[in-house]
This record gives C-alpha cells, sequence and structure tokens, in this order.
C-alpha cells in the first residue's frame, strides 16, 4: 500500500490518489482507511450525501457502506479537503466506484451543489423510479440530509445566510406534534412541509400554526 501525488497539470493543482486498507465506516458516507505510512485517513465520498444516522435510513446507508467496502483495499481519487480535514473523493474498491454504487442502491443522494459526476444523477433518477433503498420510503420520511442537518438548501436560504457546508443549528423532524410546541411559523412550516406533520394545518389551506403564521 502507499500514496500515489499526481500532477494535473490543466489546472496545476495537485490530485492525491490514496490506496488503504477500510478500517472503518462512519456512516453512509464516511469511511478511514489505513494507509501505509500514515496515519489512518479519513474519507468524504464525493458528490453524494447519505442519510444521517440519526434520521429514516440511515442506519441502512451505513450498512450498505460497509457491505460495499469494509476490510477492502480502496483506492480513493482525492478530488478537494472539507471543512473537517477529512479527503473528499471517489472510492474504488475491486475497481468499483463505490459512490456511484451507494446512489444505485438507493442508500444515497446526488449532492448536486457539490457533484462533479454526470453519472450520478442518473443512477439516482433510475434507482427512484425503481423506488430502490431510500426511495422506497414514505414521502415524508425522505428529508435530504442537507435539509435534515438544517444547513442551506434552496428551501431553507435567505439572503442573510452565507452559502456554508457547515451543518448550522435549524431545524429537524423530532418528538413535537401540536402546534404549541413550535417556536416559531418557520419551524411550524418545516414540521408540515418537511416532515409531513398534517395535523399543524388543521383547515387544509397550507398555512400551519394559523396563530404563529398570520
Amino acid at each position: 500500500m502507499g500514496v500515489l501525488l499526481l500532477l494535473v497539470g490543466s489546472t496545476g493543482v495537485q490530485a492525491e490518489t490514496v490506496i488503504g486498507r477500510v478500517v472503518a465506516v462512519s456512516d453512509g458516507d464516511t469511511l478511514t482507511l489505513q494507509v501505509a505510512g500514515r496515519e489512518s485517513v479519513r474519507i468524504r465520498l464525493a458528490g453524494i450525501d447519505a442519510p444521517e444516522l440519526d434520521q429514516p435510513y440511515g442506519a441502512q446507508a451505513r450498512r450498505a457502506l460497509t457491505a460495499l467496502a469494509r476490510h477492502g483495499t480502496a483506492r480513493v481519487e482525492v478530488v478537494d479537503r472539507d471543512d473537517y480535514g477529512r479527503l473528499v473523493g471517489t472510492v474504488y474498491v475491486g475497481g468499483r466506484n463505490i459512490n456511484a454504487a451507494l446512489v444505485a442502491e438507493g442508500a444515497a443522494w446526488v449532492y448536486r451543489r457539490y457533484n462533479r459526476d454526470s453519472q450520478l444523477p442518473i443512477l439516482e433518477a433510475q434507482a427512484k423510479a425503481a423506488r430502490r433503498g431510500l426511495w422506497g420510503l414514505p414521502a415524508w420520511q425522505r428529508v435530504p440530509p442537507w435539509v435534515w442537518r438544517g444547513q442551506d438548501s434552496p428551501a431553507t436560504r435567505s439572503p442573510a445566510r452565507p452559502q456554508t457546508d457547515r451543518p448550522v443549528a435549524l431545524f429537524r423532524c423530532g418528538a413535537k406534534r401540536t402546534c404549541r410546541e413550535m417556536a416559531s411559523c418557520d419551524e411550524a412550516k418545516f414540521y408540515l412541509n418537511v416532515c409531513g406533520l398534517k395535523r399543524l394545518d388543521g383547515d387544509r389551506d397550507g398555512v400551519p400554526c394559523e396563530t404563529l403564521c398570520r
């Protein structure tokens, strides 16, 4: 095992290929490699976003990545390093593209905000049409991880908020069930539209908790 550094002349950016043994799987899109001559290296799979462990299908996504990669020798084509120090890249085990395999199995969304692989949206559409993996869940449970984490998305972004990949504490589906438990109109709308809590919209006019959302 070793590390191979390649120079991409067209961009002047140094691209790294890391080869190591998969020794741990943290969740559906993060694993750890043991690389010869280096400490263990955490890898974030590029272009995809798997359900968080505390959301529907999170545990299944982790098992899917484990089945594909655990204890195998992986080759990672690194494209970036994220804010948490993880290398971000496409992972190959036995010549198989693990990023693509997870999307094809319905174990991860395409992370369109960062994706550079034109094949991933095609695989996602096929998985969705076949209702594979997370696409077989009820619609109200299919919450994209970036929404679950409360970070910026087209549905939650406001001009005053910077676009960042750091998790930001906003809302997440939890134990709240009534309008009296909602702290704001925005939270009520999140529970209605994302969590599927229809009881908040008693008159079915699309506006939840009208005492908050006047």
